[in-house]
């Protein structure tokens, strides 16, 4: 989770007349955790899908609601100009094809604010940007951009001086050569051509996404600024966008339009949306008993404006809050802005007492099992990645079940074995000492309709000495001293595992998984330094349904 440093003193100002103990007393009330705290200073932890949250102005913008100085959502003052446009080629469309921009001028930008906008476009970029993939921003200064610009494509020997340099460089080399440039051009991918954002004297602007123009630098005598959003996606784009317009409005600046045209793009609408919800939900939802009209405050709390029609009310919900998608939302924010520390807990009646799974029984028995017979338990994400699912462990990677919209860049496909993440835990600690013995129980997914989900049970052991007769005997130990069970093996193949040291695992003639050495092969992917020995057997339909 990304964490903002806040200064209290600086706070007070942006908020109002407001004491450090209310600010203090009312962040974790606005979703924000304090990691620390020391005098003046305190650092807090927002959620990602609160980017609003990366500038010490966005918090201040909650906090003013939440503590009723200033309610209601704050209403986006555009000025229709037609000095400002940017005309998109045709050849960006296959490359990176979307582009958005706004104008903000006579601004004040002292140290405090050009560090918080530096910190909020890097925020923007690992959190809703997927670590600049899916859309970038640039922040220039206004003033040395001669417009119309033109969003287009160039070769890789073109040249320009970058951010933080004073000698002109070729777009191959400030991919090769800068640490920008090695950690993001992977984006482009091999293409010939790049995009880049070109000012009507042919000097170049930005190179998205990988850096800006030097002459472009916002310092603290910069007044005016230009940002630019590119992305693979319209609508993500304009919603970094938003978030960007509503902190320099709220920082004092007054904001232009920018006119967009050419190769299926338009001009930002940054329109707020509207959502109905019945305040019987709301009231369902938090137990409570709140009229309308305490309802309406609640949500203006919020920072979203409100009104009623005919039995629902009618929310508008400004750009930046794309986080808000249906009713359930605006619950959440009548919790936020009604308080927290308002909502009583209570003991919901019940016909029936509680019990523990049996399920879960049986799964904690097994791991005292394995902890007794000296392994360490692990718990890894069901989500995954193919590298370490698939590539390191060589398996077949057509039957992959991939997460829409996952919220990690990585992490975005579910898995369907136990295993490969146990080895992925060994990679990660070679540097300490063996053995190293890990087990885990957990779910796995398989392709069907609907997905099936299974228990499976997995362990490893690395060690100079480790080979297949070990592995096999803790198997054995766990399972007939759990459960009474005899497994047999039969000799068997598995790309995971090195050619005649693997067995498929036969309980009562059935197969239930798999066993034996892991191949030199993954264990070289891993960069494990010792022989590695594990198993996978399904739990579902073995020590129950």
């Amino acid at each position: 989770m990304p964490v903002i440093a806040l200064s209290y003193s600086r706070l007070q100002k942006l908020i109002g007349k407001v004491s450090k103990k209310q600010i203090s007393d009312s962040l974790p009330f606005l979703g924000l955790d304090i990691e620390s705290e020391d005098k003046n200073l305190v650092r807090v932890e927002y959620s990602p899908n609160r980017p609003d949250y990366s500038t010490d102005i966005g918090i201040a913008l909650g906090l003013q609601g939440l503590l009723g100085i200033k309610t209601g959502a704050l209403k986006l003052k555009i000025k229709k100009s037609n000095e400002y446009s940017i005309n998109v080629k045709s050849g960006v469309s296959k490359i990176r094809p979307y582009v958005t921009g706004i104008v903000a001028k006579n601004g004040k930008i002292n140290e405090e604010i050009l560090e918080q906008l530096i910190q909020m476009q890097e925020d923007l970029h690992m959190g809703i940007g997927r670590k600049r993939k899916k859309s970038s921003i640039g922040i220039h200064d206004l003033d040395k951009i001669s417009f119309p610009l033109t969003y287009t494509t160039t070769n890789r020997n073109a040249k320009f001086i970058p951010l933080k340099s004073t000698k002109e460089s070729s777009v191959s080399h400030i991919l090769e050569n800068t640490d920008v440039g090695r950690d993001y051009g992977y984006i482009l991918g091999n293409s010939a051509q790049v995009p880049m954002i070109i000012d009507s004297n042919g000097d170049t602007v930005s190179f998205p996404p990988i850096i800006n123009a030097a002459i472009t630098t916002i310092t603290t005598k910069t007044k005016n600024l230009f940002v630019e959003v590119t992305g693979i996606n319209k609508e993500d784009a304009e919603d970094m966008l938003s978030v960007v317009v509503t902190i320099l409005q709220t920082a004092g600046f007054t904001l232009e339009s920018v006119k967009i045209s050419g190769a299926k793009n338009s001009s930002p609408k940054l329109e707020p949306k509207k959502i109905s919800v019945n305040p019987t939900l709301i009231n369902q939802m938090l137990g409570l008993n709140l009229s309308t009209s305490k309802i309406i405050s609640s949500l203006k709390k919020s920072r979203l404006d409100a009104s009623i029609k005919g039995k629902n009310i009618i929310c508008t919900i400004p750009a930046y809050r794309f986080d808000i998608f249906g009713p359930m939302d605006l619950v959440e924010e009548t919790a936020l802005g009604y308080g927290i520390q308002n909502l009583k807990p209570t003991l919901s009646s019940s016909q029936t007492l509680g019990q523990i799974n049996p399920i879960s029984i049986q799964l904690k028995s097994l791991s005292q099992i394995m902890i007794g017979l000296g392994y360490l338990e692990a718990l890894n994400s069901s989500l995954s990645s193919k590298r370490v699912l698939y590539e390191m462990t060589n398996r077949n990677a057509t039957k992959i079940i991939s997460v829409l919209d996952s919220k990690s860049q990585e992490h975005t496909i579910l898995r369907d074995s136990i295993l490969p993440g146990l080895l992925e835990n060994l990679s990660r600690n070679i540097h300490e000492s063996y053995p190293q013995k890990l087990f885990e129980t957990g779910t796995i997914f398989l392709e069907d309709n609907p997905i099936n989900e299974k228990t499976s049970f997995a362990a490893v052991s690395a060690h100079p000495d480790a080979n297949f007769t070990e592995i096999k005997s803790i198997l054995q130990a766990a399972l007939q001293t759990g459960f009474s069970l005899e497994i047999k093996t039969k000799t068997s193949t598995h790309e995971t595992f090195e050619k005649g040291r693997t067995a498929s695992i036969l309980v009562n003639g059935k197969t239930i998984g798999v066993m034996g050495e892991i191949n030199s092969k993954s264990i070289e992917n891993y960069k494990i330094r010792v022989p590695v020995v594990g198993f996978e057997i399904h739990l579902s339909g073995l020590i129950f349904d």
